[in-house]
């Protein structure tokens, strides 16, 4: 049994002392835009994540953006459950609670148990899966000096391709950004993913 209340960063979530960047109204936003509101239901959700809309207000930035992100996901050559982990380690890292919650409910979603969940947020030392382990690190040494060390590296080098390889640093490194972006924003996570994190306190308590 997990004490709910000691799942988040050391340090706590970072967050401003307001919203600084509130997602626009609809009607301020394209018809294109509008209508992959509409599509975010094909992929399970109800409302389109307020990250999107959030990161519209620049256009400009917004479609490139868009494309690129897609090819870690949905179109990413790394297992499914290894890029939530990834990202879910990111997110704790650099203490984006928003990230956190919309990732926590994919990962759930595609089938990563409570267990490996909670392995995503504990130190190296305490996470008994050799392989998410080295994952663990990999992320933690990108975090704080952005060198992989030898040992590691050739140990998830026996499990990914070199492709897969540099999907895995450029992963970490752009949800490294979108969490820097999602904390400076102030959003808030949406009610339904609020539920879904509530519910997976629940299970650990």
């Amino acid at each position: 049994m997990i004490d709910r209340d000691l799942l988040e960063p050391e340090q706590g979530w970072a967050t401003p002392s307001r919203v600084r960047l509130p997602p626009p109204p609809s009607a301020e936003q394209g018809i294109f835009f509008r209508l992959m509101s509409l599509s975010s239901r094909a992929f399970g959700r109800a409302e389109l994540p307020h990250v999107f809309p959030l990161i519209h207000r620049n256009p400009r930035l917004f479609w490139g953006w868009l494309c690129f992100a897609s090819r870690f996901m949905p179109w990413g050559r790394l297992p499914a459950p290894v890029r939530e982990k990834i990202i879910l380690r990111v997110a704790w890292n650099c203490r984006s609670r928003y990230e956190w919650a919309q990732h926590l409910e994919i990962a759930l979603r595609i089938g990563v148990r409570d267990d490996e969940i909670v392995a995503t947020t504990l130190f190296e030392d305490s996470i008994g899966v050799e392989h998410d382990r080295l994952l663990m690190r990999a992320c933690d040494q990108l975090r704080q000096c952005k060198l992989i060390d030898e040992t590691t590296w050739e140990a998830l080098s026996r499990s990914y391709s070199d492709k897969e390889m540099v999907e895995l640093v450029m992963l970490t490194g752009h949800y490294e950004m979108i969490a820097g972006v999602l904390i400076n924003s102030g959003i808030e996570v949406e009610p339904a993913i609020e539920d879904v994190i509530q519910a997976f306190f629940r299970r650990l308590s």
